[in-house]
């Protein structure tokens, strides 16, 4: 029992410290981690994009100094306790020392690094995902009546991070109607449910009185996202999450329909099936089918422990554990931050056999989407400063951005505490303080929109000036540029008043 321990230990630690290593230097925070950050210091039951969970972890991430080691420790904690809950998976299903390592290795080397790069929802949505799968099995060993509620639980906690969890319910109801039918019977699958609404009716309520923004999130995720994603690579792209374990989740899906022992578990390969059939008609990104694999890696590990012992079969049990690391050798180079963005613009191919250039827009870039997302921020934020201590009633100036990315991105990195940046965009238009007289306004605009804006602006102010543009060619936020008016002729408190009640009808 203590060698598994020791063992365990070793690939938490492992985990946490491979996550600092597949990023360089040259990166900065994500534009979605600056939203998340200033979440918390608008504490809400929930918000345009996401629950409240986010808001909370990030509440702990400022109290602990709000520095880039401990934006990114969290995602990689909830990666590493997904290769707890992993662990423990494959000791419910009576798994010996090499289906844990096998387990913990094709976790451990997967696609769950990159995505715990970031400071998103996702990672605690991965861990909630294969933790209420976890409960389901430990439900299936013993029908315990407590995994209900423990299961609920869990649901709850995995919505109020991400709503994303719904669709895994959404495809387990019909496996279980399909094989398990009188689940549906028991007293408890009912009374566990009351419980579980309770947890996450603050966030109902929420949406409620703010004519549930989650939908108009939706709608322009559609819009704007969804709408270049292929079904078809969208498929593929589940093969690669895992490509290392692949081995290891198809022979899980064999098990679950041919091994007697896991008959009582097999409404897991009909969720996997109706879960991905959901995703797919709805065009969902790739992404946001990552947390169904962890369980089927449990399963495939156990029954290829069991069925590599006799004869020379002992011998390929190596191979099945080398295979996820010898895969993650050449993804190393390509789908982690870790190469300079000149490298990267200058040996696209690899990149772009595997589709790392491709956009949400449908183009191909020079970069992939997330790095430039992880660009030219603090060359931003240090010409805001700039710029802001060379005006007149500084107090007295309203900071103006297209989007989060450049508002949060100011708020981060600033010297100045004293001013916020703020924006129409996202769950910035519920943030603007409007107490203070403004007379000067900084202005950022991305590139698309810098051409009129001089002349469209400058009649309601003394001066307007452009003072500063991001010069960070691989950058998303190349070309943005700032503007400078002080001294305004006009109400900007009123005028923003009028933009912000506009937008919010709109919605």
């Amino acid at each position: 029992m203590k060698k598994k321990i020791n063992i365990l230990i070793l690939f938490v630690i492992a985990k946490l410290l491979l996550q600092y290593m597949v990023v360089g230097q040259e990166y900065e925070l994500h534009r979605d981690e600056f939203l998340h950050l200033d979440q918390a210091k608008h504490l809400a039951w929930g918000y345009t994009s996401v629950p409240p969970v986010t808001s909370w972890i990030s509440s702990i991430i400022i109290f602990l100094g709000n520095s880039l080691f401990w934006v990114r420790f969290f995602p990689a904690l909830f990666g590493a306790l997904t290769i707890v809950v992993v662990w423990k998976t494959i000791e419910a299903l009576n798994g010996n020392l090499f289906a844990l390592i096998s387990g913990a290795t094709c976790v451990l080397f997967s696609a769950l690094l990159r995505l715990n790069l970031l400071y998103h929802p996702n990672s605690l949505d991965v861990l909630c995902w294969t933790t209420f799968c976890f409960v389901l099995v430990k439900y299936s060993n013993d029908e315990h009546p407590k995994w209900f509620y423990i299961a609920m639980t869990v649901f709850a906690i995995g919505f109020l991070n991400k709503y994303n969890i719904v669709f895994l319910l959404a495809g387990l109801v019909p496996a279980l109607i399909l094989t398990r039918r009188p689940v549906f019977t028991n007293k408890h699958f009912y009374l566990s449910i009351l419980p579980g609404l309770a947890l996450i009716s603050p966030n109902l309520a929420w949406q409620y009185n703010n004519h549930f923004p989650v939908f108009h999130h939706l709608e322009q995720l559609a819009k704007t996202q969804l709408v270049n994603v292929n079904r078809w690579s969208f498929l593929k792209d589940q093969l690669l999450f895992f490509i290392g374990s692949l081995l290891v989740i198809f022979s899980a899906l064999y098990a679950l329909l041919f091994y007697p022992p896991f008959k009582k578990y097999r409404f897991f390969f009909w969720t996997l099936c109706f879960t991905l059939a959901i995703f797919t008609y709805l065009k969902a990104k790739s992404y946001y089918a990552i947390g169904l694999y962890p369980v089927y890696i449990a399963f495939g590990s156990v029954y290829l422990e069991r069925t590599l012992q006799p004869g020379w079969k002992k011998y390929l049990k190596p191979l099945v554990i080398a295979l996820p690391l010898l895969f993650f050798i050449p993804l190393y180079k390509i789908i982690f931050p870790n190469k300079s963005p000149a490298y990267i613009a200058g040996h696209p191919g690899a990149y772009k056999n595997w589709g790392l250039l491709r956009w949400e827009d449908g183009k191909d870039h020079s970069l992939p989407q997330d790095f430039a997302d992880m660009l030219g921020w603090k060359e931003l934020a240090h010409k805001i400063d700039s710029i802001d201590s060379t005006l007149p009633e500084r107090e007295h100036t309203l900071i103006l951005c297209d989007n989060y990315g450049q508002a949060g991105a100011i708020n981060y990195y600033t010297k100045n505490k004293n001013n916020r940046a703020v924006s129409f965009n996202a769950d910035y238009i519920n943030w603007f303080v409007l107490d203070t007289k403004f007379v000067n306004l900084i202005r950022v605009k991305t590139v698309e929109g810098v051409g009129s804006e001089l002349k469209k602006s400058s009649p309601f102010f003394d001066t307007a000036y452009v003072a500063g543009a991001i010069t960070n060619s691989f950058a998303r936020e190349y070309g943005t540029t700032i503007f400078v008016f002080i001294k305004a002729k006009i109400d900007i408190n009123k005028r923003i008043q009028n933009e912000i009640d506009e937008v919010k009808n709109d919605r």
